[in-house]
């Protein structure tokens, strides 16, 4: 019998299913045609546990980072407006609250192509970015913004530290959750804060993905996902701790969390007792409180399956809006086909003309959807509903309709 993995922060054998997705390609890996044509896709498990002992909820570490954030990574930030403007009223605040000025520095941990950044840059601060990808990170340099390829670690934060690079303000925004090894990843903020200064982390509430059945987020890319109880582990581990947090509505409903270093003389907010208290209320610090999650995401595939049906009894075409990760881990656990959805329309031009991962849905631009008519438009990215069904209102010339899928499947008025 194979021994269980163990937990990627503590190390205690992980014994306890939250939900098992099943084998599926890695969630950001668009195909060419050639590769589609070529018929060598790889899948992997996508087998979702929790730790008994830090409540850590993370993914089986089955896939090296390497793969995932190479040189065809597909994702830039800039391409949605609302989260560009989410960037520029964090530098607008961040700047206001710690005084931030021309002899100060801002550093950003996977820094993606510069959509953050550049608003610090506007305000005359020094910025450095530190990215994995290359590809995003010569967007950035193209926009003005330094950055340095480089996976952030403990030893890569000591380097900028030797160096001399010392950040009043570190930021890692949707990262945290993205790294195999959080220790060593949290380890190197350390190194590179000044002594008063200030890190923020972002990251998708695990407390939502619970109780609003978000597991298409849950993919490969995503090693953990994250509740205040485990975050404030790692980080007391790593001579680090939060003294406050904002709830966010991006990304289904985040935390962006403010941590110091312990010995800081910054004072712990009552927003952040409250969370704390609201988490415990909620029981994130027993284990049963993870158990039974695998219905409830059964019935949500349940609901599209019937929706899907319904559809092509009644000759109806669909279509799917956003081309992205958590759209793919929905379809994919969904059995979902090209036969289903006729097209996927994506704003991002290096993922059109390609094919979504499993599901072989072929990417087009969102000028295309007036060409193609269709019936029902499925918002994949459901954080960006109200943003896309604006962009696309004028599908009801046609009669066309919305959909969303989770928590259950509901065509929009």
């Amino acid at each position: 019998m194979t021994a269980p993995p163990l937990c990627r922060f503590c190390k205690t054998p992980l014994v306890h299913t939250f939900v098992d997705l099943g084998d599926q390609p890695l969630a950001n890996s668009y195909l060419t045609p050639e590769q589609l044509a070529a018929g060598t896709e790889a899948a992997y498990p996508l087998h979702a546990r929790v730790c008994h002992a830090c409540f850590l909820v993370q993914v089986d570490d089955v896939v090296p980072a390497e793969a995932i954030f190479d040189e065809g990574y597909a994702y830039f930030s800039s391409y949605s407006p609302s989260w560009v403007e989410h960037a520029r009223r964090y530098a607008e605040a961040m700047t206001e609250r710690f005084g931030l000025a021309p002899d100060s520095l801002v550093v950003e941990v996977a820094s993606n192509d510069g959509y953050l950044l550049q608003h610090f840059l506007a305000k005359d601060i020094p910025v450095l970015g530190i990215e994995p990808t290359a590809n995003t990170a010569e967007a950035a340099r193209a926009r003005g913004v330094p950055t340095e390829v480089a996976f952030f670690g403990d030893r890569t934060g000591r380097d900028l530290a030797a160096r001399g690079l010392r950040a009043d303000l570190m930021a890692a925004n949707n990262v945290l959750a993205h790294v195999p090894d959080i220790g060593d990843f949290v380890a190197g903020f350390q190194h590179v804060l000044k002594d008063e200064g200030v890190l923020t982390f972002e990251f998708p509430h695990l407390l939502n993905l619970i109780e609003k059945v978000q597991f298409d987020t849950i993919y490969h890319e995503h090693f953990s996902y994250l509740s205040l109880l485990a975050v404030e582990q790692v980080l007391r581990a790593h001579g680090l701790r939060p003294f406050d947090v904002e709830l966010q509505a991006t990304h289904g409903g985040s935390l962006r969390l403010f941590v110091c270093h312990a010995g800081s003389g910054r004072e712990e907010t009552d927003a952040l007792r409250e969370l704390r208290a609201r988490e415990a209320a909620a029981g994130l610090d027993r284990i049963e409180t993870y158990a039974g999650f695998t219905p409830r995401v059964e019935a949500v595939r349940a609901s599209f399956r019937k929706f899907l049906e319904d559809a092509a009894v009644a000759g109806k075409r669909i279509a799917a809006y956003g081309a992205a990760a958590k759209g793919n881990t929905f379809l994919n656990y969904c059995r979902t086909s090209a036969r289903d959805i006729v097209a996927a329309f994506d704003a991002n031009p290096a993922k059109q003309g390609r094919y979504l991962p499993g599901s072989h849905v072929p990417v087009l631009a969102p000028s295309e959807v007036a060409h193609v008519k269709p019936d029902y438009v499925l918002i994949l990215p459901w954080n960006l509903k109200d943003e896309i069904m604006g962009q696309l209102s004028y599908i009801d010339g046609w009669g066309g309709r919305f959909v969303t899928a989770s928590p259950e499947t509901r065509v929009l008025p």
